[in-house]
């Protein structure tokens, strides 16, 4: 059991769980019931990330930004490129009350798993 003091972080969901609650699963259904939340840099997101995701880099979500609208009121999959930044993020938002949890293995395992990666002009990207 958990003292009342100590932080707990929040839960961890691998790609394909992480396609599934957002809508991207290989069969093309586009509901789901979570926004995917891709915390990487501009430059990351511009070069590739996952179609409908909304962006909000973990540089600026530290210094206290708000949520996007997209993602106000939905529980959030938090993803960046590898886990780690993504871990942070979710720990944040959950201290800000949020429903977060982050996507183990990040957009490398997103991209490796053949799920769809969009440049910023709406082209296939790549995992910066």
């Amino acid at each position: 059991m958990n003292a009342p003091h100590q932080r707990r972080l929040p839960g961890r969901v691998g790609v394909p769980e992480a396609a599934a609650r957002t809508g991207h699963t290989p069969a093309g259904d586009a509901h789901g019931d979570a926004v995917l939340l891709d915390v990487r840099e501009l430059h990351e997101w511009q070069a590739g990330h996952a179609p409908r995701a909304v962006h909000l880099p973990l540089s600026a979500l530290a210094a206290g930004a708000p949520l996007p609208d997209a993602a106000r009121g939905a529980p959030l999959i938090v993803i960046c490129r590898s886990g780690n930044r993504s871990r942070q993020a979710a720990a944040l938002l959950a201290e800000r009350g949020a429903d977060a949890v982050d996507v183990t293995g990040g957009m490398r395992d997103w991209a490796d798993a053949g799920l769809p990666v969009v440049d910023a002009h709406g082209r296939d990207g790549s995992v910066s």
